[in-house]
């Protein structure tokens, strides 16, 4: 793991306490990480995206519908996406790099 000069220690313990994983502990965490990105990224791209409720968007008496245009643009969306995704992927690949040439760390 590189570290800048700022961080040495914090990734120092960090990359430690990694290695003390082992691969199905790894795996845990990774699949934990990709499920808290989706709950963020579901967040991130659904802000401004949801229309007005309650007595704030109440017409009792009016007969036309409001057009709603909210939320992101699609485009902006997208890379919002692919900008976790590829977070996710590099933490996957960090946590699940063989630290050792040791036989027993790798996946069966």
């Amino acid at each position: 793991m590189r570290c800048g000069a700022v961080s040495l220690a914090l990734c120092q313990t960090l990359n430690m306490r990694v290695r003390r994983l082992n691969v199905a502990q790894r795996v845990v965490v990774v699949i934990g990480v990709g499920v808290a990105l989706l709950f963020f990224g579901d967040w991130l791209t659904s802000l401004g995206a949801h229309p007005l409720t309650g007595w704030t968007g109440y017409a009792p008496l009016q007969n036309t519908a409001i057009p709603y245009e909210g939320g992101l643009h699609p485009w902006v969306r997208l890379v919002m996406w692919i900008i976790l995704i590829a977070l996710w992927t590099v933490v996957a690949m960090a946590l699940l790099r063989s630290t050792s040439g040791d036989p027993s760390d790798a996946p069966s």
